[in-house]
């Protein structure tokens, strides 16, 4: 029966079904690359360029100041970094240190037995601090979507010491019926861009500022008339200066969040929707309605891996929230 039921198919019925049978094992295989990504620990060069990037857009060091460092030295200064962010006085601590101050003058014996108790005190507060962290941790992580990206891993592979110069010029391309962004760096190389989120996977927050600078010099803050010109305009303003009465912010409501996409390098998330994207720096808060906090959430934040922009990310997202 089934020899005569593929012997009534026809060539092209024949060739669709191929077809059909090698996309779905490209799927399947994608599948379990993106799965074997996942599950690779980071390279050393990774770490490095994961700890620069959240000591320049959170520690706001410079380019310059990292690049010739070692991989230790950097760790160092991300170590400290991180000390500080995590530092947290607890009332408890507090009080401790109150009863101490109105217990001088008191015999050995009160204060040794004061000062036991407030170190008890401060150990039980260190360590519920701990598990509340952990709690917390734990739900943000719930909130992020691991999407392995080739190019992305590639990028984070490079050195700093390998970064490219600093960015001089950007031009508008036309190439046939396609346009391009064109980055020309100090060195007088250049490269295209066909979008603005391609510049955001391999730029880091010292390119967008420069670019900025460049942009603003060009048309200060006049809108241009020109379409690629004033999409660039359009993208770095929304992100460096953003205002409540932008038109981006007042009809967020008219549309809903297709993805939410974390980009490392630069220390910007991106907001995908209808017919607008919406890009962001990491550390600074928007105008964002609780249905579209609402609508990024259930969405899940799109990024390679999980760090500590990751998680700084989304406190400050679902803090936001909650403040409304």
């Amino acid at each position: 029966m089934q020899e005569e039921e593929q012997e009534e198919l026809s060539i092209e019925e024949k060739s669709k079904l191929f077809v059909q049978l090698l996309e779905a094992r490209k799927k399947h295989f994608a599948a379990m690359r993106a799965q074997e990504m996942r599950n690779k620990p980071p390279t050393k060069d990774q770490k490095r360029n994961t700890m620069s990037t959240y000591l320049k857009n959170m520690a706001r060091y410079k380019n310059n100041q990292l690049k010739n460092k070692s991989f230790d030295d950097i760790q160092k200064l991300f170590d400290k970094a991180m000390k500080r962010v995590n530092t947290f006085i607890d009332m408890d601590t507090e009080l401790v240190k109150g009863s101490e101050v109105r217990a001088e003058g008191s015999d050995t014996r009160t204060e040794g037995s004061s000062k036991r108790a407030g170190e008890d005190l401060q150990q039980e507060s260190i360590k519920k601090q701990k598990v509340d962290e952990d709690k917390e941790t734990a739900e943000l992580q719930r909130l992020i979507e691991v999407v392995p990206d080739k190019e992305e891993v590639a990028i984070d592979a490079i050195p700093l010491a390998t970064k490219p110069p600093s960015i001089v010029d950007y031009k508008i391309h036309k190439e046939g019926k396609k346009t391009y962004y064109q980055i020309i760096r100090a060195d007088g190389s250049s490269k295209m861009y066909l979008v603005f989120s391609h510049m955001l996977k391999s730029f880091d927050r010292e390119d967008l500022e420069t670019l900025w600078k460049l942009v603003k010099a060009k048309h200060g803050s006049t809108r241009p008339e020109e379409g690629y010109e004033r999409v660039l305009w359009g993208d770095l303003k929304t992100m460096f200066d953003p205002h409540v009465e932008d038109q981006v912010w007042r009809n967020q409501q008219d549309y809903r969040v297709l993805d939410w996409k974390l980009y490392d390098s630069c220390g910007v998330h991106s907001l995908r929707k209808q017919n607008v994207h919406i890009h962001m720096l990491v550390e600074k808060r928007y105008p964002l309605t609780p249905t579209t906090i609402i609508d990024m959430l259930n969405r899940k934040l799109q990024a390679d891996h999980w760090n500590e922009m990751c998680y700084q990310l989304l406190k400050l997202i679902t803090k936001q929230l909650k403040n409304q």
